[in-house]
């Protein structure tokens, strides 16, 4: 696992910038494969999810070695993931980009909720996703899954590197999860990547506004006439941003 902590001011950062911004900073950096493929939100509230990863690994199901009888196992990965994801990480599920069987259900992710995670992010199916819907900590999957994951998943690994929707993900690596998606950070690069950002973000909004007033792009985004600058230095004054 990283030795990388995120700070208070960092999650307070990047709760207030979107996958899109961290996807061109990543970009900026040579990164072009942090967005998890095919996950989405089982149900956007608008609040931004924020957290180090915390990951269970599944592989294909073996029908010999998943019985329903194994989560009766006190070591089962799966429960002991749901109950040892520290509060304030997210819960990172690599299910193959396997939806057929669900990586959880409401009754294990409302635990991790009250445990006070972060959020969970799977590439495969979740069941009773409704339940998990009306949770008000964020959750991201593929879609809505109702057989047991010992089906075809069998949870192996805790907090080692995964895939998650084609992504590498280490332990301890940030997630950033918006109503488009789900990024992931690399550790080291966190705190720059909230920044900039943020900058990004500020930019950003005053640009919308000037194409809502009628504005051309070209020499606005990117701003490569001097006239824009000058109004993004006028703009923030005005603002505070």
């Amino acid at each position: 696992m990283t030795d990388y902590t995120l700070s208070d001011a960092t999650r307070a950062k990047l709760k207030k910038v979107s996958t899109a911004s961290v996807a061109t900073a990543l970009y900026k950096r040579g990164l072009r494969n942090q967005f998890v493929q095919g996950v989405v939100p089982v149900e956007w509230k608008g609040q931004t999810m924020v957290g180090q990863a915390f990951t269970l690994r599944y592989i294909p199901a073996r029908e010999d070695r998943n019985p329903i009888t194994v989560f009766r196992n006190a070591d089962h990965p799966q429960r002991v993931a749901m109950e040892t994801c520290p509060p304030g990480w997210v819960l990172v599920m690599d299910a193959r980009k396997d939806a057929r069987a669900a990586s959880a259900g409401s009754i294990l992710i409302t635990r991790l909720a009250m445990r006070g995670a972060a959020g969970v992010v799977s590439d495969g199916g979740f069941r009773d996703a409704a339940g998990i819907g009306a949770l008000d900590m964020p959750a991201y999957h593929a879609r809505p899954s109702a057989p047991t994951n010992l089906t075809l998943h069998e949870a192996l690994d805790l907090n080692v590197p995964v895939s998650c929707g084609d992504v590498a993900v280490f332990p301890g690596d940030v997630m950033l999860g918006d109503g488009d998606g789900v990024m992931v950070i690399p550790a080291h690069l966190a705190d720059e990547i909230a920044e900039e950002c943020t900058g990004m973000e500020s930019f950003e909004d005053f640009v919308l506004e000037q194409v809502q007033d009628g504005a051309a792009i070209i020499g606005l985004y990117p701003p490569t006439k001097d006239e824009n600058l000058e109004k993004y230095a006028a703009w923030r004054e005005k603002t505070g941003r």
